[in-house]
């Protein structure tokens, strides 16, 4: 875990594009956020690999999304259950259990159908919010950290020294 924070500060701190950086925060909900072993995470991970998408902040932002989930589970499945429930929507669900391959994405479980919604609403704001962040902190922090005395404090640690390993 130290590598993984090591790698994502020689990310953050490097030449690598805020956008995918971004990226890799916002596809990282839906690994985090949901049950991991479902079909949507494969294509998921398919996508991550085959976009330009940070994969350090992909995989730190699976972890911190994945400890996330343990408080947002029960929002999750309060929303699934009312998405299923829904008498509006039975029809639509009823259509998509009759076929082999959306019963197999488990879209019927009450946690997995509503960890993706929230996953999918928040994709966009989670992609925007991660590109401004990252393009503040370049701009304000970067610079102002670097003079102060606690990163001099940083850089005679051990963490700095794998990071400075990690660059070389």
């Amino acid at each position: 875990m130290l590598g993984m924070l090591a790698k994502f500060f020689k990310v953050l701190n490097g030449d690598a594009a805020p956008g995918q950086i971004a990226m890799g925060f916002a596809f990282a909900l839906f690994i985090g956020l949901t049950p991991f072993l479902s079909v949507h995470n494969i294509v998921i991970l398919f996508l991550v690999f085959a976009i330009r998408v940070n994969l350090s902040a992909f995989f730190l932002a699976s972890a911190l999304f994945s400890v996330v989930a343990y408080g947002v589970d029960p929002l999750s499945i309060l929303l699934g259950e009312s998405l299923l429930a829904n008498p509006a929507l039975q029809a639509f669900w009823t259509s998509l259990y009759q076929s082999d391959f959306w019963r197999a994405t488990k879209f019927n479980h009450t946690l997995l159908l509503g960890s993706l919604s929230i996953s999918l609403l928040l994709f966009i704001p989670v992609l925007i919010l991660s590109r401004k962040l990252i393009g503040m902190y370049r701009e304000r922090f970067m610079a102002w950290f670097e003079k102060l005395k606690i990163s001099k404090m940083i850089r005679a640690s051990k963490f700095y020294k794998l990071y400075e390993k990690l660059g070389a």
